[in-house]
């Protein structure tokens, strides 16, 4: 049986354990989308996870509508991100780079008044973050065949580039309802083209992505993180199934490094679905390594991997306050838990000064 701290090889990196950091927003680059100097503390503090997830990070001015939050379309953010990822692998970590298309949650804020794009003409609920306080979204228009072009171009550039600042890989969000989520999920996808209806036509888009990244990357350096089940910004399918195990078998047939998963249950922490989770059907059709992500402690990790339901865990608010996360499940040590209201302040206070568990002891 498996072991949460057994190495594994996702693909073309080899991890000395199965304990890999999420993607975690943090808004601490500045307004132009550059990586800043505390972000190398920050990750660096997390190299001892298997492997790092980066925060989601905007592969063009038009996909990134999160105040603070890092870019990868211009040489300024890869000389950012240069630093950051050196700290990593100093620290004997690794790294890869959460490729960023947000869609019809971008703000026209930060557009210059302009529709953001997505799959159909809807709009997101609830409210945007923009420099100027949260603010209604608005609504969208409809991807044109030419803006799907340009996008897999956008997609492509952030992927050399990615690579150009040292990343060790790439991961193409694909969940929490963002642009290519709301090409697969019914609830955002009204398209009549080849975009759309049908589950073979609702996934081309996610499909051409990964192939447009995985020809620049490699597929051995390319993964994918999906939100099969439950609502998500809006987003949502009566029937997820019908969707994601398809896309998890062409997703196989392309060969990429590893598949994530955020699945929402019944007593979620951070959001909460009674959809059944799909992840024992992708199970079936993926080979690959299976990350699966949301609300997992140690013992129920554990048990994901010994029972081979997963190959990883993924965690994500443990890492913000644990920056020792691996080294505390190892040693079944307390957790310290973390502080919402400095998620996305732009300092270092709840972002550096969480103490490992170390520094804890030699304090008292």
């Amino acid at each position: 049986m498996a072991n949460l701290f057994d190495p594994i090889r996702f693909g073309a990196i080899d991890a000395p354990n199965r304990v890999v950091m999420a993607p975690l927003t943090r808004a601490r680059a500045t307004r132009e989308a550059v990586p800043t100097p505390i972000m190398a503390e920050y990750y660096a503090q997390r190299a001892g996870a298997g492997l790092i997830i980066s925060e989601a990070t905007g592969i063009s001015r038009e996909g990134l509508g999160w105040p603070f939050a890092p870019g990868l379309w211009n040489e300024a953010q890869v000389e950012g991100w240069k630093p950051v990822i050196d700290a990593v692998h100093r620290a004997g970590g690794r790294i890869v780079a959460q490729l960023w298309h947000m869609g019809r949650i971008v703000h026209p804020d930060f557009l210059g008044g302009a529709a953001p794009v997505s799959s159909s003409a809807t709009t997101a609920p609830a409210l945007a973050h923009t420099y100027e306080g949260k603010k209604p979204y608005e609504a969208a228009r409809a991807a044109t065949r030419d803006d799907i072009a340009r996008i897999l171009d956008d997609y492509e550039v952030a992927t050399v580039n990615a690579l150009a600042a040292g990343f060790d890989g790439v991961q193409i969000h694909g969940a929490n309802g963002y642009l290519i989520d709301q090409f697969l999920r019914a609830s955002a996808n009204f398209r009549v083209d080849e975009y759309g209806g049908a589950p073979e036509n609702r996934t081309r888009f996610l499909v051409e992505v990964t192939e447009r990244v995985a020809s620049v990357a490699g597929p051995e350096r390319v993964a994918v993180r999906l939100s099969p089940n439950g609502e998500s910004q809006g987003v949502s399918d009566p029937d997820p199934a019908s969707v994601f195990v398809p896309a998890a078998a062409a997703l196989d047939q392309i060969g990429i490094a590893f598949l994530e998963l955020r699945e929402q249950g019944p007593d979620g922490t951070f959001g909460r679905s009674d959809q059944p989770k799909v992840s024992p059907q992708i199970r079936s059709v993926f080979r690959g390594p299976l990350v699966l992500n949301q609300d997992y402690g140690f013992d129920s990790a554990q048990v994901a991997v010994a029972s081979g339901e997963a190959d990883a865990v993924s965690f994500g608010r443990p890492f913000i306050s644990n920056p020792d996360l691996v080294e505390r499940l190892r040693a079944a040590a307390p957790l310290t838990p973390d502080d919402a209201a400095t998620w996305y302040t732009q300092g270092s206070e709840g972002y550096l000064d969480y103490p490992a568990a170390q520094q804890v002891l030699a304090a008292e």
